[in-house]
């Protein structure tokens, strides 16, 4: 589980420090899905950049540049790819006809190597699951509606992806994963929850928003730097293959255990994880499939859920 989040000035009214102020506020809350990296991605002087650390959101400090008015960004909870080795954290730069893009996910592909197999997709060094949606991307040298949609039926898992291209516009492609966008007159903000966008006005001080979209699974989103949204859709799987099943010691722990499958509370009580943890998670709008990831690190899980309940 990790969190997503960016910023569209579409009437570029925001200051240089008032952006980085929200953009700043933003990844902080979006620690609570994610502490092992932290990266944005915009474009300046014609070129793409990609900044990212192997550090939690607390201790990186988001510096835009003048001008920049489109951000995406992505806080990391590790699940493949060794966080400490930078290529392996979000966002990723990609590659159509010289021109690049960014790619972040949030959520867990189990086909990424037999994608690569199948499309024969060139060797990297790259270890994230993600990185296999840039390079189908990158097969289909065009980056568009179709592109996207050929891509997301393509990969099994969850996910929500967000891409930046070099006119500055978003593609999300949803999956499963959770993502919300909040509107206001001349900006809008995103993150993978509400409630984190909801943490974050609050400290901001900002009013309430003039429209919240929440896209559902299947949806494909362009929002341009002025704002305007076209759609598209694409065909979600329809089954779910549950992480532990990609690891022995757990796959034959729970295939002896069938009537627990369904049950997130049984399977979290046999990761050490209260009935309350889990429950602080379901309230905060993580969805099942991301808390069955989280069990992967109980570490951070318990971290995250401490803040919670302390909260609450």
């Amino acid at each position: 589980m990790c969190s997503l989040f960016g910023l569209i000035d579409f009437k570029e009214c925001l200051s240089t420090h008032t952006k980085n102020k929200i953009l700043n506020t933003l990844a902080r809350e979006c620690q609570v899905r994610g502490t092992d990296a932290t990266g944005i991605a915009y474009n300046f002087n014609g070129r793409m950049r990609i900044y990212k650390r192997s550090l939690p959101a607390r201790k990186v400090k988001i510096h835009l540049p003048h001008d920049v008015n489109v951000i995406t960004g992505h806080t990391r909870m590790t699940t493949q790819g060794n966080a400490q080795l930078n290529q392996n954290n979000h966002p990723f730069f990609g590659h159509i006809d010289s021109n690049s893009f960014s790619l972040a996910h949030n959520g867990v592909l189990w086909n990424d190597k037999e994608l690569r197999m199948e499309e024969n997709l060139p060797m990297t060094s790259v270890e994230t699951d993600s990185y296999v949606a840039v390079q189908l991307l990158d097969k289909n040298e065009t980056l568009d509606f179709d592109s996207l949609k050929s891509m997301a039926e393509a990969v099994g898992g969850s996910f929500v992806f967000t891409v930046l291209d070099k006119d500055n516009s978003i593609w999300f492609a949803v999956g499963d994963n959770p993502l919300c966008v909040m509107f206001y007159d001349s900006f809008l903000i995103y993150a993978s929850t509400q409630q984190i966008l909801c943490k974050a006005i609050k400290k901001l001080k900002l009013n309430t928003p003039s429209d919240i979209l929440e896209p559902k699974e299947g949806e494909i989103l362009k929002i341009d730097r002025n704002g305007r949204i076209t759609t598209g859709t694409f065909a979600p799987r329809t089954s779910y293959e549950h992480w532990w099943r990609r690891y022995p010691y757990y796959r034959d722990y729970y295939e002896d255990t069938p009537e627990n499958y369904n049950d997130l509370f049984s399977v979290a009580k046999a990761f050490g994880v209260t009935a309350d943890e889990v429950q602080s998670l379901l309230d905060y709008g993580c969805s099942e499939e991301e808390i069955e990831e989280m069990l992967y690190n109980p570490t951070l899980l318990h971290e995250m859920t401490g803040e919670l309940l302390y909260a609450y």
